[in-house]
């Protein structure tokens, strides 16, 4: 289902950054966290945002950033659904490793089209979530994100499910599934260094090592027995 009127590439890109942003924050996103996300410049955000304005697709907080409105969300929901079910597409059907899926789908996504679209959800059976255990959007343009933490929040003692994971750093991905883990493992948090040291999970009868800035990047469904 496309949204009424077709928006650029550029645009998608910039919907898609302020969705992630405000869902992260929960609330408005600044034009410093926009440019450092996209890596450009607060002056060349500040005058893209201008336009989505004038589009329609975000409204200004005073003094605290941008919010999508309801016609943005639906341009960014629009382009994850057809990021998210590319990249499981090229996962599942082509046997892309999970490390370079996202590489492929970031220049995809803007070119497909809806009747594609349908055809690759058909295809993978109206998925729910991608590789990295991200939500896809359904063609509603809604989407069911589900409570977790990251790794580097928990206690030693907490059990829980390795259901997500980022997909900004392929060899981060690399390295998971090096070490043979995989979505779905069931983990135990058994020790921690401190001061943003390694987190050391066990994963069946095998103790790992998780450093830091790879616990930050895990999610994880806590067992209610371990809150």
């Amino acid at each position: 289902m496309a949204v009424s009127e077709p928006v650029s590439a550029p645009i998608q890109d910039y919907a898609k950054a302020v969705y992630a942003l405000e869902e992260r924050s929960g609330g408005a996103v600044s034009t410093n966290d926009l440019a450092g996300r996209l890596g450009l410049t607060p002056g060349s955000v500040s005058a893209m945002l201008r336009k989505l304005a004038d589009l329609g697709l975000v409204e200004h907080e005073p003094y605290r950033g941008v919010r999508l409105t309801d016609r943005g969300r639906e341009v960014a929901l629009e382009v994850l659904r057809h990021h998210r079910l590319i990249e499981l597409f090229l996962a599942e059907e082509l046997g892309m490793p999970w490390d370079r899926v996202h590489a492929e789908a970031e220049v995809l996504e803007h070119v497909i089209s809806e009747d594609l679209e349908q055809l690759i959800a058909n295809r993978l059976g109206n998925p729910t979530v991608d590789p990295h255990g991200d939500p896809i959007p359904s063609v509603q343009f809604e989407i069911e994100e589900h409570p977790t933490r990251s790794l580097d929040e928990l206690e030693p003692g907490m059990t829980g499910r390795f259901v997500r994971v980022s997909d900004s750093e392929p060899a981060m991905l690399r390295y998971l599934a090096e070490q043979g883990i995989d979505l779905g493992d069931q983990l135990e948090v058994t020790r921690r260094q401190p001061f943003g040291g390694p987190v050391f999970v066990r994963i069946g009868e095998h103790e790992q090592a998780i450093g830091g800035e790879l616990a930050s990047a895990m999610r994880i469904a806590i067992e209610e027995a371990s809150r």
